[in-house]
């Protein structure tokens, strides 16, 4: 058995332990989980919230984070406008990026999530509409899910990593972490 600790990790908390070299009002996993020998399997921008994995199983945290897996990871995103047809069938077939075309997402539009209040709030813009996406993407390179919806011209404002693989962030508030034996 080895130990999963599922985190909703917060907006602006970064994807580290250390505080070493990062500017001294950062916030860090080590304010949050306190558990020796565990590390991120993976990682969040400090722009995105929502389920982080940490782990002390080189293997698991392999399993999880390694792209050879394909390990399905899907995020809810509000995205700026109203995406076309063609525009979800874009993500839905692969978008070309600076380094390369990505792997085909499942995407759906989604009726306004159940979710906690992001500290800062979005930027409201009345004349500008918003609406909500359901992402899987099978791949982890950096900042792709922002990067894709702005390549077909629907930049992210919120991006909330709800679950990967079987695991969720359902039941964890930001901030709070459980752990679960695998």
């Amino acid at each position: 058995m080895s130990l999963l600790i599922l985190f909703n990790k917060p907006f602006g908390c970064l994807s580290q332990f250390s505080d070493s070299g990062v500017a001294a009002d950062a916030v860090t996993l080590s304010r949050f989980i306190a558990v020796p020998g565990v590390y991120p399997a993976g990682r969040l921008d400090k722009d995105s919230e929502g389920l982080l994995l940490l782990t002390g199983d080189g293997r698991l945290q392999a399993r999880i984070a390694e792209p050879r897996h394909k390990m399905a990871k899907t995020y809810l995103a509000q995205v700026e406008g109203e995406p076309s047809p063609d525009a979800l069938d874009r993500l839905r077939q692969g978008v070309r990026l600076k380094d390369g075309t990505t792997l085909p997402a499942e995407v759906e539009r989604i009726a306004v999530p159940d979710l906690w209040p992001r500290d800062p709030p979005i930027r409201f813009r009345k004349s500008v509409a918003d609406c909500w996406l359901s992402l899987t993407i099978r791949e982890g390179r950096n900042r792709q899910v922002r990067r894709m919806t702005a390549a077909v011209g629907h930049p992210t404002l919120r991006l909330v990593r709800h679950a990967v693989g079987s695991w969720t962030v359902d039941g964890l508030a930001p901030g709070e972490w459980r752990e679960i034996a695998v």
